[in-house]
């Protein structure tokens, strides 16, 4: 299981990055600035840089250069809440709509190539499967 569990995991990888790659080149963003405009797109209630590193496992310093790019690109604001200069705000702004909404075109395309052929109780049982096997990951980071 252990060997074929890691081919899985870089075929997957190579799958999501061939689909979301192309997006990233048509809009001249990187792969990481694509990713943390999906990424507050689809969790906008971890709209923090200190969020985006903590959920994502991204370094400070990538998550940083990629925000402040995308806000010399018009796409994305950085904000300081009101006496709190340790945390940064990052909201998508309306110019950013259509890379968002081609990337989500993305990953659902990913997601319907991934997931091919299965039932909806399959579907359901690879989403309670990966719950459970983050949940035991989590959990082994603690120790």
């Amino acid at each position: 299981m252990t060997e074929g569990f890691w081919d899985n995991v870089l075929l997957l990888k190579g799958l999501y990055d061939q689909t979301l790659d192309p997006v990233a080149q048509r809009w001249k963003l990187t792969r990481m600035e694509l990713d943390l405009l999906l990424f507050l797109h689809n969790n906008p209630d971890h709209a923090t840089a200190a969020e985006a590193v903590r959920l994502r496992r991204w370094t400070k310093s990538h998550v940083s250069a990629a925000a402040h790019s995308l806000e010399e690109k018009g796409l994305l604001s950085l904000a300081h809440p009101p006496g709190n200069r340790k945390t940064l705000l990052l909201t998508p702004l309306p110019a950013s709509g259509p890379v968002l909404q081609e990337g989500r075109q993305a990953q659902r395309s990913f997601f319907r190539s991934m997931c091919r052929d299965f039932t909806p109780e399959e579907e359901r049982a690879l989403d309670a499967i990966a719950e459970k096997i983050a949940r035991n990951i989590r959990d082994a980071m603690k120790k």
